[in-house]
């Protein structure tokens, strides 16, 4: 039995599930997950001192690769001062102005402490601002685990088979208006009915908890005229797409200006951290500026703000990284579009940038329920082949694949290699 699968056998007892995320589970895929002990670079080692080349990059915030030198000196610098204070440190400060003049549309930010926090408070802030209380979120997109999100919330719900969550009571929710991503039309219909109560639109810019499903041409404009028009908040959910898309995110890549932004770890260098942020007038709602309470004892950590400075400010300084995942993105994504196509696999590669994802299933995949229909017993064989041959990528077909800026051509292409074996053992095996 390999050490693995004797602490997960611990852990089932002591942890619900064995995991302290749903998206670290393997039921999925009928293994147990890995337990990984160390990570460098391109490349994580589990507990049986097996070596993965990584695409998962802790669900995207290691952008430069796991353990980057400039990271790891200035957070060891920072713990030598101490590792939390619950004070203002210089630290904020310069991370707020840092993302301020990265990000145009961000005028001020407050910092909190992961994804589903900043988008919360985002959330609150765009109700306190307008005075209204109905939110627009689209099927498939998470935004966090807060109550009044988990409505057809993608990603580990998806794979769970679980269409929301018990425990939230039914008027959480009742001010959550559902959309279909990439219907326009359909958010018009919502507006027609109840424009003038609509305090925000939710969206991934790039829908990355349902696989990855670009916007379609249009899509993320219409939504910026619509909250416009009808004085509503259009908030960016960037959690994934910030500060990896492009220097300024999905806001640069597509050209459309958000009111609010979310971030999440990648802020941090991969530490437990987010930050919410927009217009100065929405921002100074909050408190104790404005009447919008949000508050967090560990917010701008000392530690986190040190390993966020040194990763963004190193994204700032060298915007070839973009480049570089970008050709990276063309070879394997494009590569494993190639091959389905040439092989008349019927699957669906989407990506975007340095995000993406195969899906098992002949429809092309622009929204949550085209998602649905992807095979996941032939990605479980695809997927168990890719991880016995050193390739490690998310157990569940609803995830996606993140490169980083420490893969190499040549690493890239062994996984497409790879990829075309996994595939061709799916359909023969499961077909």
């Amino acid at each position: 039995m390999s050490r693995s699968e004797i602490l997960f056998q611990e852990a089932v007892e002591l942890i619900p599930g064995g995991v302290n995320s749903p998206v670290r589970a393997f039921g999925s895929v009928g293994m147990t997950p890995r337990f990984i002990e160390s990570a460098q670079g391109a490349y994580m080692t589990d507990a049986d001192g097996k070596r993965y080349l990584d695409y998962v990059g802790s669900w995207g915030p290691m952008i430069l690769g796991h353990a980057h030198p400039a990271v790891l000196e200035k957070v060891a610098e920072a713990c030598r001062k101490g590792l939390s204070f619950g004070a203002a440190t210089e630290a904020e400060v310069e991370m707020a102005r840092l993302i301020c003049r990265m990000v145009p549309s961000v005028e001020m930010v407050r910092m909190v402490n992961s994804g589903t926090e900043a988008v919360m408070s985002a959330v609150r802030a765009a109700r306190g601002y307008t005075g209204r209380n109905k939110i627009v979120k689209f099927e498939g997109c998470y935004h966090g685990h807060s109550d009044a999100m988990l409505v057809k919330a993608g990603s580990g719900v998806m794979t769970a088979g679980v269409p929301d969550s018990s425990g939230v009571p039914a008027g959480a929710t009742e001010d959550t208006l559902l959309a279909v991503y990439n219907d326009l039309p359909g958010v018009e219909k919502l507006f027609d009915a109840w424009g003038k109560e609509i305090a925000a639109v939710i969206v991934e810019p790039v829908g990355a908890n349902m696989g990855v499903v670009p916007p379609a041409e249009g899509f993320l404009e219409g939504l910026r005229r619509l909250c416009t028009d009808n004085g509503s908040v259009l908030i960016f959910d960037e959690v994934i797409t910030g500060f990896r898309l492009a220097r300024a995110g999905a806001q640069e890549y597509f050209g459309v200006e958000a009111d609010l932004t979310t971030y999440g770890k990648i802020i941090g260098g991969g530490m437990p951290v987010g930050a919410y942020g927009g217009r100065r007038e929405i921002m100074e709602v909050v408190s104790p500026v404005g009447q919008v309470y949000q508050a967090g004892t560990l917010s701008g950590n000392p530690v986190a703000m040190a390993a966020g400075l040194a990763q963004l400010r190193y994204l700032d300084e060298h915007p070839e990284v973009y480049s570089h995942l970008g050709r990276l993105g063309e070879t394997l994504y494009g590569g494993m579009k190639w091959f389905c196509a040439e092989q008349g696999l019927p699957c669906q590669v989407n990506y975007a940038g340095s995000l993406g994802c195969l899906f098992f299933t002949d429809r092309p995949v622009t929204d949550y329920a085209s998602a649905k229909t992807a095979d996941t017993k032939r990605f479980a064989v695809y997927f168990r082949h890719m991880l016995e041959s050193g390739v490690y990528i998310a157990a569940s077909q609803f995830e996606a694949m993140f490169l980083s800026a420490a893969h190499t051509e040549e690493e890239v292409q062994e996984t497409l290699r790879i990829a075309q074996e996994a595939l061709c053992r799916a359909f023969r095996k499961a077909g």
